[in-house]
């Protein structure tokens, strides 16, 4: 296989758009919205100490959340795991979850979908990008 155009498979935080929300900000690196091909959803999230992300699930796909610093306090239906660098949560296909940053420095994970096409259902509050 020749790649013809490295933009169909390379990204970086650098070149690609933040989401700023109340509680934080994605940062989406791969998926169909900028890379039409893709297969999952790829991408870098940060909440802000002390907030939390909207209760939501995602109908298509899992989700894998990996923690690169900070801590929190995760959701996960209706169990509350802690998670802090290092760990990381599957989160099944439908299962209602939320983040909540616990540490004094921001949260940040990557955060991974097993569809190039991730779809949220917020199931409270504010939309979640």
């Amino acid at each position: 296989m020749t790649i013809q155009n490295a933009a169909e498979y390379v990204s970086s935080l650098n070149t690609t758009d933040k989401v700023e929300l109340s509680w934080g900000r994605l940062n989406w690196l791969i998926g169909k919205q900028n890379m039409p091909k893709a297969e999952q959803t790829f991408g870098v999230v940060v909440i802000h100490p002390g907030e939390r992300n909207p209760l939501h699930s995602h109908p298509n796909c899992e989700e894998l959340l990996y923690v690169i610093s900070g801590e929190c306090d995760h959701r996960l239906g209706d169990d509350i795991v802690r998670l802090e660098p290092g760990s990381v949560i599957r989160i099944p296909r439908g299962v209602p979850h939320w983040a909540k940053c616990t540490s004094p420095e921001p949260l940040v994970a990557v955060i991974s979908f097993s569809s190039g096409d991730r779809r949220t259902d917020t199931l409270e509050g504010d939309e979640i990008a």
